[in-house]
C-alpha cells in the first residue's frame, strides 16, 4: 500500500498537535516558566516595535512634508528628529499645564487638612458632650488602666522592626527591578529607532523569506492582511487622539461657561486619559472632581454632572462616529471590542482590541461578499426590506391555484387538490 507524502505530513503534524496540546494542558508550571522566560527576552523587542509603528504615524506624515530633500537617508533622519521633537513638546507642554496645578492643589489640600481635623475633633467633642452615655459606654469598655503597656511596646517594636525589614528588602528589589526597566527601556529605544530608520529593509526582508518558505497564494494573502492591518492600527491611533482632544475642548469650553476653576488642568487631564479608549474619561472625572472638591464642593458635583452629560454624548455620538469611521468599524462594534478587550487584557486589550476587531470585520465583509456571489442569491432577499418569503406549502397552494385557473377547474376541485398536496 502506498501512502502519499502528504498525508504522512498531515498525520504528523496532527500528532505532533495533539502531543503539544497534552503538554500544555498537564505542565502547566512548565508552560508558564517557558513562557516567563521568552517574555523577559522578547518583551522589549515588542514593546520597541510597537513604540516604532506608533512613531510611525506622525513620522511618515512629517516625512511626507519634508519632499523638498532629495536625500531620502536625510530626509529620514529629519523626519525622526522632528517626530521625536513634536512628541517631546507634546509632553513638555502636558506637564507644564498639569505640574503647576496639581502642586497648587496639593498644597491648598495640605493648608486646610489641619483645620479639617480640628472640625472632625470639634464635632467628636460635641457629640459627646451631647450623648454623655456614650462616653461613659467608652470608659465601661475599653478599661485603660487594665492594659499591658509593656506587651503593646514590645509588640509595636517587633512590627516596626519586621516593617523595616520589609522595607529594605523591597527598596533592594525595587532597584533592581528599576534597573532591569532602564535597560529593557533602552533597549526599546533603540530597537524601535532602528525600525523607523530601516523599516523599508524590515519589509522587505520579511517579504523575501516569506515568499521563499510559504506558497506564493499564502503570501500574497498574508501581505494584503498586514497592509490592511497596517492601515486600520494607523487609522485607529489617529482617530484616538483627535478624540480627545476634542473631548479636552468640550470639558475646557463647558467648565468657562460655568466658571469651574482648574480649566487647564482638568481639561488637559481629561484629554490625555481619554487616550484609553471610553473608560479613560472616568479617570479624568474622578481626578478633576478631587481637585475641584478641594476648592468647591458644590461645583465638583455640578462638574460630575456635567461629566455625565457629555460622556453620554461624547461616547454615543463623537467617539463611534470619529474612531469608528477611522477604523471602518460601526460604532456597535466599537463598543463591544472595547469591552471585549478591557475582559480580556485590560487597558492594552482596550487598545488593541478596535482595530483588530475591524481587520477582523473587514475580512469577514469581503469573505461574505465572495460567498454570496458564488451562491447566486438573489439580490432583492439582500436588501435593507426584503420581499416576504413563503413557506413551500404556501408556494404549492399558488401553483395549483395557477394551473387550476389555466385549466378552468371548479373551485370544489381545486380545494381536492390543495387537500393532495398537503398529504
Amino acid at each position: 500500500m502506498h501512502i502519499e507524502r502528504k498525508t504522512l505530513r498531515n498525520v504528523f503534524l496532527g500528532v505532533a498537535a495533539c502531543i503539544f496540546l497534552y503538554w500544555l494542558l498537564h505542565e502547566t508550571d512548565r508552560v508558564r516558566a517557558v513562557y516567563q522566560f521568552f517574555k523577559n527576552i522578547f518583551s522589549p523587542f515588542v514593546i520597541g516595535a510597537g513604540i516604532a509603528f506608533v512613531l510611525n504615524v506622525p513620522m511618515r506624515g512629517i516625512e511626507g512634508m519634508l519632499k523638498g530633500i532629495k536625500n531620502r537617508s536625510l530626509r529620514r533622519v529629519a523626519a525622526v528628529l522632528l517626530t521625536f521633537a513634536f512628541i517631546g513638546l507634546v509632553l513638555f507642554l502636558v506637564f507644564q499645564l498639569l505640574l503647576p496645578q496639581v502642586s497648587e492643589t496639593v498644597q491648598n489640600l495640605i493648608s486646610r487638612l489641619p483645620a479639617f481635623f480640628n472640625s472632625v475633633v470639634e464635632k467628636a467633642k460635641e457629640l459627646l458632650n451631647e450623648n454623655p452615655e456614650l462616653l461613659d459606654w467608652l470608659k465601661a469598655n475599653t478599661e485603660l488602666e487594665k492594659l499591658d503597656w509593656s506587651s503593646i511596646v514590645q509588640k509595636v517594636v517587633t512590627i516596626v522592626g519586621n516593617s523595616i525589614t520589609a522595607i529594605l528588602s523591597g527598596a533592594f528589589s525595587a532597584i533592581g527591578s528599576l534597573s532591569t526597566g532602564i535597560f529593557n527601556a533602552v533597549i526599546s529605544l533603540v530597537f524601535g529607532l532602528y525600525c523607523l530608520f530601516r523599516k523599508e529593509i524590515l519589509a522587505r526582508q520579511a517579504r523575501r523569506l516569506a515568499y521563499a518558505f510559504l506558497p506564493e497564494r499564502i503570501c500574497d494573502e498574508s501581505i494584503r492582511i498586514l497592509r490592511l492591518t497596517n492601515v486600520t492600527f494607523s487609522n485607529f491611533i489617529s482617530g484616538q487622539c483627535l478624540e480627545a482632544l476634542i473631548l479636552g475642548c468640550l470639558f475646557a469650553i463647558s467648565m468657562l461657561i460655568f466658571q469651574m476653576p482648574y480649566i487647564p488642568l482638568v481639561s488637559v487631564l481629561v484629554a490625555v486619559t481619554a487616550l484609553v479608549p471610553i473608560v479613560g474619561a472616568f479617570v479624568g472625572c474622578i481626578l478633576g472632581a478631587f481637585f475641584i472638591l478641594v476648592d468647591n464642593p458644590i461645583q465638583a458635583v455640578w462638574f460630575v454632572v456635567m461629566f455625565l452629560v457629555i460622556q453620554q454624548f461624547e461616547g454615543n455620538v463623537i467617539y463611534p462616529r470619529v474612531v469608528g469611521k477611522s477604523v471602518g468599524l460601526p460604532g456597535m462594534w466599537v463598543l463591544l471590542a472595547v469591552t471585549l478587550g478591557g475582559e480580556l487584557m485590560g487597558i492594552a486589550g482596550m487598545l488593541i482590541m478596535i482595530p483588530l476587531v475591524s481587520v477582523l470585520y473587514t475580512l469577514l465583509r469581503e469573505i461574505t461578499k465572495s460567498r454570496l456571489e458564488k451562491r447566486d442569491i438573489d439580490r432583492d432577499k439582500l436588501q435593507d426590506h426584503p420581499p416576504e418569503l413563503r413557506s413551500r406549502l404556501q408556494q404549492t397552494r399558488e401553483r395549483v391555484k395557477e394551473r387550476n385557473k389555466e385549466q378552468g377547474k371548479p373551485a370544489a376541485e381545486e380545494e381536492t387538490e390543495n387537500s393532495e398536496s398537503e398529504a
